[in-house]
């Protein structure tokens, strides 16, 4: 197992750290950085519970390699907001309540997160197709796409 050195942004902070170079980016984020608010759901990118953004694109940190992280911006669901100063995502998932058990609303919200930076006006079909890539087991979604709606109008 050979390490080496990744140099990134993490949550707009520049960090440097060893890792196994047969290390995920999920285990860079959890394990070595120690922020547990991406989660592994299924280890195959099929789920969504460990959506992080990568240079602004939303990835499944699962399927990523630590090193191809070398020289980019990463944002983690603790990069978004403050409890002081949440996010207008995160203040519309608490408003319309569309969290539940609470393990798949960091990836949602980051997912979300990269539609609305790229389309701040999206439709309901734009925003079932911006979240498709991320399951929920305890919500039916409607309270979801809801969520996405009202920050859409508030992140103006």
């Amino acid at each position: 197992m050979a390490e080496t050195t990744v140099s990134l942004t993490v949550n707009g902070r520049p960090s440097a750290v060893q890792i196994d170079e047969s290390r995920t980016l999920l285990y860079l984020i959890r394990e070595v950085l120690g922020l547990k608010g991406s989660k592994e759901g299924c280890g195959e990118g099929v789920c969504g519970a460990c959506t992080v953004l990568l240079d602004g694109q939303a990835v499944n940190a699962c399927l990523v390699l630590a090193v191809q992280a070398e020289g980019k911006d990463l944002y983690t669901i603790e990069g978004l907001g403050a409890e002081e100063n949440l996010h207008p995502l995160q203040k519309a998932f608490i408003e319309v309540g569309a969290v539940q058990c609470g393990y798949c609303t960091p990836g949602m919200i980051i997912s979300a997160k990269a539609l609305l930076d790229k389309n701040s006006n999206p439709s309901e079909v734009e925003i079932r197709r911006g979240l498709s890539g991320n399951l929920c087991r305890c919500t039916g979604y409607q309270k979801i796409i809801d969520a996405v709606r009202l920050a859409s109008k508030d992140d103006k």
